[in-house]
């Protein structure tokens, strides 16, 4: 069948199952768009900026599993498009972003709305491609959806000149792909898995690490049926939320930087540690000098680049998690032989809870971050969260309780302000009918506001809740403690009127700004603003109700801060104290 090259791009899209595609048209591709306004199998999600359309394809792949879709235009709109690669790359995420670039005979030219879009994004993606003839192109979109979900999954870029774009030929999408030199991981050697399973037979303080690669591997299921088999406890990196039942008291918490005492206390005490799907990073990891100092270490994933980066491993496991632990599993020796393990961390736990009844209340009557979150919990269970980055990202992960993964959305590996509104708009895209609420902060929420205007255009209700307090939060924290409370362009309320070096929010401040609220309203969205966790129950079930986008623009205690926290190149417990 003689097709155009943006014909073939949406028959590839079609036979690749997609069903939503994020983007924003410029001239570069025009006749992409132009082939999907008759493409009524397809949603097209009109963003506002290229960067929250890939962190919507970004959403739309970690809730569904599926890859995800974005397009954008040459020059600007590819530029637009690297921090949400770089993001999806960090978390191995896997996408396809389709760029427009100037025709063929243009390229190198300097001409209008040129960037080497391949040499700028090679450093943040898995793979690209630049398509220069109209033959190539069905065989790079195969290989390219093929690369974003195989192996490590990650970002692929396929950047089409407006000449292949439009020219027609006669061609077929391939049915099978193979790409020389790559061969993605399978199942593991036989006698690394019969290793494992004897450390762990002899380990008496046996601890497992779960990281995001078991939820990207869908291997959840499966690691469950490997506690219930072994009882060991375990602890999750940031990314590996929900893969064990919050509530399940052999899920200890998140490790790290803010993680539980709980974990982090289990951690300096075990003597096996078995890291699945993790990267060892600085955040979980601290000083690695002092990191699980008892412990033997085994690390189980599929990126071999992956194990013994950051760490020495004593056993390297190197395999598809899905099938790693189903081949682990019948090795394994019977729980049950743990009890005293068990009973000292009921005492860590013990220690961890007495830290939490020393909470302060804030002088003003503001609500905790904490008491916030978990009234936001009340009105929406099981929801999907998304957050931002910085202390509303902390705060979420401490407090919101999940019972599955694919659940939470946040930006582990990055760390990008701005991510978590439109991964949320992505996810709303894949779950219409699935409740999603974004946990922001006053500063990252101003990243991506405009795209209130993509969820009132299509109709996905979003609902944001802002933690303001007034300050770039994380950022704020770290000066108080790291540098002599010298509030070093960390205010959001400060005027030109303030006095230089104000470190002493109160009542003398000026007035909240922006007001998140009006500007919901000014997009058509709902918009509330809150100081009493009655009237934030009150906001919380109107937007539920609603069924609209909402904004909660909720204020909470100016300084408070996110603990425990282990400083940065510390060891556990460097610092444990909690004040509000």
């Amino acid at each position: 069948m003689e097709r155009t090259g943006a014909q073939m791009i949406v028959e590839a899209l079609r036979l690749e199952k997609v069903d939503t595609v994020f983007g924003y048209p410029g001239g570069a591709v025009i006749p992409i768009f132009d082939a999907l306004y008759d493409a009524r199998d397809i949603r097209v999600v009109l963003t506002r900026h290229e960067q929250a359309a890939v962190h919507a394809a970004d959403g739309y792949a970690r809730v569904t599993g599926k890859v995800g879709v974005c397009i954008a235009t040459s020059g600007p709109g590819a530029t637009n498009t690297v921090t949400g690669l770089a993001t999806a790359r960090f978390d191995s995420v896997p996408l396809v972003c389709i760029t427009g670039q100037v025709s063929t005979a243009m390229i190198g030219n300097d001409a209008f709305q040129e960037a080497d879009t391949v040499g700028i994004t090679q450093p943040v993606t898995k793979h690209n491609y630049l398509v220069t003839k109209r033959e190539n192109l069905a065989e790079v979109l195969r290989k390219s959806f093929f690369l974003a979900a195989s192996g490590r999954p990650g970002p692929i870029v396929v950047d089409v000149p407006k000449d292949v774009q439009n020219e027609v030929r006669e061609d077929v999408y391939p049915e099978s792909v193979a790409i020389k030199g790559y061969k993605p991981v399978g199942r593991a050697d036989p006698e690394d898995l019969r290793t494992l399973a004897d450390a762990l037979a002899k380990a008496e303080r046996p601890l497992f690490f779960l990281g995001g690669g078991l939820v990207i591997a869908n291997a959840a299921e499966a690691f469950r049926k490997l506690m219930g088999a072994t009882g060991a406890p375990a602890v999750t990196s940031l990314m590996g939320i929900g893969v064990v039942d919050t509530q399940n008291p052999l899920n200890l918490g998140m490790l790290g930087m803010h993680g539980s005492i709980t974990a982090n206390k289990a951690l300096s005490s075990c003597d096996l540690l078995v890291g699945l799907g993790v990267r060892f990073d600085d955040r979980a990891t601290g000083d690695v000098a002092r990191f699980a100092p008892r412990a033997k270490i085994a690390h189980a994933d599929i990126d071999p680049s992956s194990i013994g980066r950051n760490l020495e491993v004593d056993i390297p496991v190197l395999g598809d998690l899905r099938t790693v632990l189903d081949d682990l599993l019948p090795l394994l020796p019977a729980a049950g032989r743990l009890g005293p393990w068990l009973a000292e961390i009921e005492e860590y736990k013990k220690l961890e809870k007495s830290f939490a009844s020393r909470e302060v209340k804030d002088p003003q009557g503001l609500p905790s971050p904490r008491e916030v979150l978990a009234t936001m919990r009340d009105v929406f269970p099981d929801s999907v969260v998304a957050t931002e980055v910085g202390q509303n990202q902390m705060w979420a992960a401490q407090e919101i309780l999940f019972s599955t993964p694919r659940h939470w959305l946040t930006s582990g590996g990055l760390g990008t302000m701005g991510y978590g509104f439109p991964a949320g708009m992505g996810a709303q895209a894949a779950n219409p009918d699935k409740p999603v609420v974004v946990v922001a902060g006053d500063g990252s929420f101003q990243m991506n506001i405009q795209e209130l205007a993509t969820c009132v255009q299509e109709g996905l209700p979003v609902v944001v809740l802002v933690l303001n307090n007034g300050y770039l939060g994380m950022v704020r924290q770290w000066q108080e403690l790291f540098y002599k409370r010298r509030y070093s362009s960390t205010c959001s309320q400060a005027q030109a009127s303030c006095p230089r070096g104000c470190n002493t929010p109160g009542e003398h401040c000026p007035p909240y700004m922006p007001d998140f609220a009006g500007i919901a309203k000014a997009y058509g969205a709902l918009g509330f603003k809150t100081e009493t966790l009655a009237q934030l129950r009150d906001a919380a079930l109107a937007a539920r109700e609603s069924g609209r986008p909402a904004v909660i623009d909720c204020r909470i205690s100016r300084e408070a801060n996110v603990w425990p926290i282990v400083p940065p190149g510390k060891g556990r417990f460097s610092l444990t104290r909690r004040i509000q």
